[in-house]
């Protein structure tokens, strides 16, 4: 049985850290939902006349948003189908909130829910000046500028998305990225994706 594990989470708060400390225990494809389909996002909007490091307004999400995480998750379900694990970074805000993303996702590679497990590990700051701070420390203010001109209003969309796939609550955690990320949290994490 393959296992699909979400690492998500909003801008700043330590997805790509925390996955890629989780990846040294748990050998499975690492895709970063950035990576996969960030570059072929640049040259579109910069073909189409818009900013390239847009992540937040209507045209990118209405053009460039979801086939990005599709693909994420396309590759997700072929190597799922080969039967090897996946990890995929990103917020899949959208795609936690609704219900019939992942049965369509299955169905598109005839898997079922018999063939995966589903992990789902909420990346969070209770300090959203930590995390404002954490963004500017990563140095990718092209493509941060709305957030950080627009921080009040951006706030308003820090809380956890409620998973609407029917999977256990089990299989659901919520981990606080603040402070050092320990050996021993990674562990903490690791346990509960290994179950």
């Amino acid at each position: 049985m393959s296992k699909i594990i979400f690492v998500s989470g909003v801008a700043g708060t330590g997805k790509t850290t925390v996955s890629k400390a989780i990846h040294k225990y748990i050998p499975a494809v690492y895709l970063d939902k950035d990576t996969v389909g960030g570059k072929f996002s640049e040259q579109f909007l910069k073909a189409t006349g818009y900013d390239p490091n847009d992540r937040d307004s209507k045209y990118y999400k209405k053009h460039c948003r979801d086939l990005e995480y599709d693909v994420t998750m396309d590759l997700a379900m072929e190597n799922a189908s080969l039967g090897l694990d996946s990890i995929l970074i990103g917020p899949f805000t959208k795609e936690i909130e609704t219900k019939e993303w992942l049965e369509k996702k299955l169905t598109e590679f005839g898997l079922s829910r018999d063939d995966i497990t589903v992990k789902v590990l909420f990346v969070t700051l209770k300090d959203t000046q930590l995390q404002k701070e954490r963004i500017m420390e990563r140095g990718a203010m092209d493509r941060d500028k709305w957030k950080m001109e627009n921080w009040d209003e951006y706030g308003q969309s820090l809380d956890l998305p409620t998973v609407a796939w029917g999977i256990h609550e089990t299989d659901i955690m919520v981990f606080d990225n603040s402070g050092e990320l320990t050996e021993d949290k990674v562990k903490k994490i690791v346990t509960f994706l290994e179950r």
